[in-house]
């Protein structure tokens, strides 16, 4: 009869352990899985603040090398307020449509990439989420693009997300730059007793005045008509020499 209740016994301490062991290895496991960070470089995040450097982080989880990070700007912040300060060593920066790349040379496995950007304007939010696309030298690519942890309660693939603070009494949103001052009118030039329907310069395509530009025309017209009158002349007489002749003959 003893023997009939060890083996349960058994089983239940084994069962046991290893819950306990499955536990622990869930428990290390979410602490160390990776992920990508922002924070501002040197103080807080403030909505509508200016000037403001971003700093990101992104944790490796390959045995690969890191090669691209893909940046998806959030509303309120366009590719053109985006400007790249520094990066891994021969990564270069690019605007996108919706955001912005940092690529380069693969990192050595494990290397984390950090590289920073400053913004123009922080836009007028709770917070901001950047999703973004890790990609490494084999092909692999990690998303952190979710915006909230799923209903499980594990991290899942959460973008960086920067949390914003109140903007300051009297901040405002930067408008666009200074319009461009119109260029002075050109004073115009001094009525003349020109006839109202003479052409300006620009209609004709000419800077001549009307009228000015016939006169050689004209002039050739009139010597082709002398010498036609001439030549009519020389052939008459001709003509009425040689007839003359004739008849006397």
């Amino acid at each position: 009869m003893p023997r009939t209740h060890r083996l349960p016994r058994a089983v239940q301490r084994l069962s046991t352990v290893t819950v306990l062991a499955v536990a622990a290895s869930l428990a290390l496991a979410v602490p160390a899985s990776a992920h990508v960070e922002v924070e501002v470089e040197g103080g807080s995040a403030v909505a509508l603040a200016e000037n403001v450097t971003l700093a990101f982080n992104a944790e490796s989880e390959s045995e690969s090398g890191i090669t691209k990070l893909e940046v998806v700007l959030p509303d309120g912040i366009a590719p053109s307020d985006v400007s790249y300060e520094e990066g891994p060593k021969g990564w270069k920066y690019a605007a996108t449509e919706r955001g912005y790349t940092v690529s380069g040379p693969a990192l050595a496995a494990g290397e984390d990439a950090e590289f920073t950007v400053t913004v123009r304007q922080l836009p007028d939010v709770e917070s901001l989420a950047f999703k973004t696309l890790q990609t490494y030298s084999d092909g692999n690519t990690d998303r952190w693009i979710e915006l909230e942890k799923p209903a499980s309660g594990v991290n899942g693939n959460l973008a960086p997300t920067l949390a914003l603070k109140p903007a300051a009494p009297g901040a405002k949103p930067i408008g666009p730059g200074p319009a461009t001052e119109p260029a002075p009118a050109t004073p115009s030039a001094p009525a003349t007793s020109a006839s109202p329907n003479t052409p300006s310069p620009t209609e004709t395509g000419t800077t001549t005045p009307v009228g000015k530009g016939d006169g050689g025309s004209k002039t050739a017209l009139i010597i082709a008509l002398a010498v036609a009158v001439a030549a009519l002349v020389v052939g008459g007489l001709w003509w009425f020499r040689r007839r003359s002749g004739a008849s006397a003959a």
